[in-house]
């Protein structure tokens, strides 16, 4: 009866929305490909450009700055890369290509990378884009009064981790201009994803005057000075970040879109409606309640694809009733079901997981765990039995708090999993929904949270990017994780140079933190977002990196269609 219970209670949350889907009238205003159209020699017509060349793209959350050494988070890094760019940069198929960087030489050693910057690399001022400002900018990003989230990834260079441990000056940094386009890279060890990390927007340059000059205002419209394809026009909280084309773009002549409008829908139906209505080319997700219609109403708009990344809830180790409980969090991780979770409320063929790393790595096999080959009746057991002697029971049930940030996938997957953790042990679960901002701010501070929503993309393409989370230093580390054994394990990933010790090496650090149940693993990520078929250049990824550099808008086939009957008709009157 219990088990009947839960099921009714996800598939009510699985159909919210629906019945507006279904609605009378409510076909989408999307201008739909129709039959190919041929020309008069029996060929199909080419693609024409649409008149107007502006992207309008749903972005999730409002972003906390455009600063690339202070910002977190997806919505942010999507904007980041259409303002700036790195010494590498992707191809839309995700492929790590030149970015303000022509070329690069590396040393047979692994040890010291040297770019040749681009010369016609213009920041959107129009000054040149020199090796000095790489300089610059990296010490920034080390330099601990900074306060940059993802300063450690700048640890494989030389002194990098003395400097943030505060025994160095950022100008020790391994770094140097040895001429205006030439930068030179020492490494302290070998580093197989470093040209990866490139892309991340930690390593994107500044504009040293502008931040100079404006402080923490430099990220504001009119104070911005960025090196990427487009620059900032307007940023109106709350309702939308709008760029142009940079004029001054080492490859302007390349860029077809003239404006990309970034709108931070938090609410999935909303920006699901808004793209119906033919107001958005791009949604940043879309309702799980909506698939089946998707598939049925939109096929040629939806694009689900793998995504290289990890939902995950985490447990605050600070303080009650998580600290020194291990016995406690591993009840709760198996007190949940992921294959319910998964078929009947994300229901987006996301892979139920009890691991941190994404499978598919050519040079990583991800750790089993004792759980993997239980039955769920087994693991609700051995939850009920770990609850005990965890010191709780029904007389004494667990009170605790989940928080996540506004979305209504993620309230309803807080939902599901607060009623999991009910039938099972009797734990009382009270849903804290906060706006991504403070939802952040909250995590960090740590004062406040219990157990909270998180999840991870990998910012570059090996399992290092999630096991790095969990150093006891990490800007990221939000459950405050602290284990030295741990920290030196990093350390040693970091130096060796054996591809096969290494790999070995990680898969120990990462059953190291599903031991000590650190996160609460739920799925492998796929995307989900709708795509106007007028919107050309996206292309999968598993990284998902998407600069709107490469897309451009179409003339829908209709469209063409209807003009050159239009034309045709006049011809013969």
């Amino acid at each position: 009866m219990r088990r009947l219970w839960l099921l009714c209670l996800l598939l009510l949350l699985a159909a919210c929305g629906e019945r507006d889907a279904h609605a009378p009238g409510a076909a989408p205003a999307l201008a739909r490909p129709v039959e190919v159209v041929l020309d008069d020699s029996g060929r199909p017509l080419d693609e024409i450009l649409a008149p107007t060349q502006v992207v309008h793209r749903g972005n999730g959350g409002e972003p906390q700055t455009l600063d690339p050494h202070l910002a977190e988070g997806v919505p942010a890094s999507n904007i980041l890369r259409d303002l700036f760019e790195g010494l590498t940069t992707t191809a839309p198929d995700g492929r790590i290509i030149p970015g303000a960087a022509r070329h690069w030489d590396i040393s047979r050693d692994g040890l010291t990378y040297t770019f040749f910057l681009d010369p016609e690399g213009r920041w959107s001022n129009g000054e040149p884009v020199t090796a000095h400002d790489f300089v610059w900018s990296w010490r920034r990003a080390v330099d601990p009064a900074t306060g940059a989230s993802y300063s450690r990834m700048l640890l494989p260079i030389v002194n990098a981790e003395a400097i943030l441990a505060g025994e160095l000056p950022p100008e020790e940094l391994g770094v140097t201009a040895l001429s205006d386009l030439t930068f030179q890279v020492d490494l302290a060890d070998p580093t197989p994803y470093f040209l990866g990390l490139l892309t991340h927007p930690t390593s994107y340059p500044l504009h040293r005057s502008a931040v100079v000059e404006h402080g923490d205002r430099h990220v504001r419209p009119g104070n911005l000075v960025s090196n990427g394809a487009f620059m900032l026009d307007d940023w109106r909280v709350r309702s939308r970040i709008e760029l142009i084309r940079n004029p001054h773009y080492r490859a302007a002549d390349k860029v077809i879109v003239e404006r990309v409008v970034f709108y931070p829908f938090e609410d999935e139906s909303t920006e699901f409606n808004r793209f119906r209505a033919g107001d958005l080319h791009w949604t940043y997700q879309v309702p799980s309640s909506q698939f089946q219609w998707l598939q049925d109403h939109l096929p040629d708009a939806l694009m689900v694809t793998p995504w290289f990344g990890t939902y995950f809830f985490s447990f605050n180790l600070t303080r009650e009733p998580f600290k020194d409980n291990l016995q406690l969090r591993q009840a709760l991780n198996l007190a949940v079901d992921r294959e319910i979770l998964t078929e009947r409320v994300s229901r987006f063929g996301e892979i139920p997981t009890f691991n941190l790393v994404p499978p598919g790595l050519p040079d990583y096999q991800p750790p089993q765990t004792p759980w993997d080959d239980m039955t769920q009746a087994e693991r609700e057991a051995e939850a009920k039995r770990l609850y005990r002697r965890a010191g709780y029971s029904e007389n004494r049930p667990l009170e605790v708090e989940l928080r996540y940030n506004t979305s209504e996938n993620h309230r309803k997957l807080a939902v599901a999993i607060a009623a999991m953790w009910k039938q099972v042990l009797g734990v009382r679960t009270r849903l804290i929904n906060e706006e991504f901002r403070v939802f952040l701010q909250n995590r960090a501070q740590r004062r406040v949270t219990e157990a909270f929503r998180s999840g991870w993309i990998g910012d570059y393409q090996d399992a290092f990017t999630f096991l790095e989370l969990f150093h006891s230093g990490h800007g990221r580390n939000d459950a405050g994780y602290d284990n030295e054994r741990y920290d030196r394990l990093l350390a040693r990933i970091a130096a060796e140079r054996s591809p096969a010790s290494r790999r070995n090496l990680m898969a120990e650090a990462e059953r190291m933190i599903l031991a000590d149940q650190v996160i609460l693993p739920v799925f492998h990520y796929v995307t989900k977002r709708l795509i106007d078929p007028r919107l050309k250049g996206w292309k999968e990824n598993v990284m998902d990196q998407h600069p709107t550099r490469h897309m451009y808008l179409v003339k829908a086939r209709s469209e063409v269609a209807n003009e050159a009957a239009e034309e045709s008709a006049e011809t013969e009157s």
